[in-house]
């Protein structure tokens, strides 16, 4: 079998159901395992700033001028002949668009077959793995490695006291404007022992005014803008510093503000977000025996 994913969560679904021989085609962001980044790159972005505002400002115009943020190769993927093709229809900006898929495919003398995941919850995410797993003729490797990834979640419940309302906990997946994190985030934090009422279990992210930040009282604040590195959301961070509302944060007055790599974490729900789970609850409980040592994530200083 011959496979093509256009999602970084799918690439890495597919190796740990032990299939990345398989892949022939990969998005410009599928970068994780290493190993994946050896095959061709069939897209990439039409964007092209680098501050947050200007990058929001691009997607929006991309979107209303192209129906697209990203170009599809579609000679390569013809090339590539592939069997099947893995992609999303959680969100049109993390990854290439559904109807850009579908209209390539069509294209090709024989259309391969498509599968698309939308994770909402962690759950979610460990069904695409046994999916993945079934279409690709892997689902005895996919079954144990999902009953691996269900152990962490289940295992670090044993340092949460579940009868206390811990504190006020937010991340943050984009900063100009302030985006909430939703789908599979909320309730990573509420299971790491935090809360928050900005974003319900598995509803989609959505915008925030910095009044509600305020409202809330974050006590915790986890910076990890989509698709970015750990070094680039440095830009982020100085985004938010500037404001006249960011030092009238509790997280920021008591310095439990932190950045992550968000092209490894919780933009991506694959089987990494087992480590997220592990580095919140960590985190949050004060428990650092149980942050996975690879974990990219650094503390924002106050000023």
């Amino acid at each position: 079998m011959r496979v093509v994913s256009l999602v970084p969560s799918a690439t890495e679904l597919l190796f740990a159901a032990g299939a990345g021989d398989l892949l022939v085609g990969r998005s410009h962001d599928c970068n994780w395992p290493v190993e994946a980044q050896q095959v061709p790159v069939l897209t990439c972005p039409r964007t092209t700033s680098s501050s947050p505002g200007d990058i929001d400002a691009d997607v929006r115009e991309a979107m209303q001028e192209h129906g697209s943020l990203y170009h599809l190769d579609t000679d390569l993927l013809q090339s590539l002949q592939p069997d099947l093709v893995l992609t999303q229809d959680t969100c049109s900006v993390c990854s290439i668009d559904r109807p850009s898929i579908d209209a390539a495919l069509a294209t090709l003398p024989a259309p391969p077959d498509v599968l698309s995941l939308n994770p909402h919850t962690f759950e979610d995410m460990l069904d695409d793995l046994l999916r993945i797993g079934e279409a690709v003729g892997r689902a005895d490797i996919a079954r144990r490695v999902m009953v691996e990834l269900r152990a962490v979640w289940w295992d670090t419940q044993d340092v949460v006291n579940p009868y206390l309302d811990g504190p006020a906990t937010v991340v943050l997946e984009w900063t100009d404007p302030l985006w909430v994190a939703g789908h599979w985030t909320p309730s990573l934090i509420r299971a790491a022992g935090g809360h928050q009422d900005l974003v319900a279990p598995g509803a989609p992210s959505r915008i925030v005014e910095p009044e509600d930040l305020l409202a809330l009282q974050v006590e915790r604040l986890v910076i990890a803008p989509c698709g970015v590195d750990l070094d680039a959301a440095a830009t982020h961070v100085e985004v938010l510093q500037r404001t006249n509302w960011w030092s009238l944060l509790p997280a920021v007055i008591n310095g439990t503000v932190v950045v992550v790599d968000g092209t490894a974490s919780f933009s991506r729900p694959g089987p990494r977000l087992a480590q997220c789970l592990q580095w919140l609850t960590g985190w949050l409980q004060e428990r650092p025996a149980l942050i996975p040592p690879d974990f990219r994530w650094s503390a924002v200083a106050s000023r």
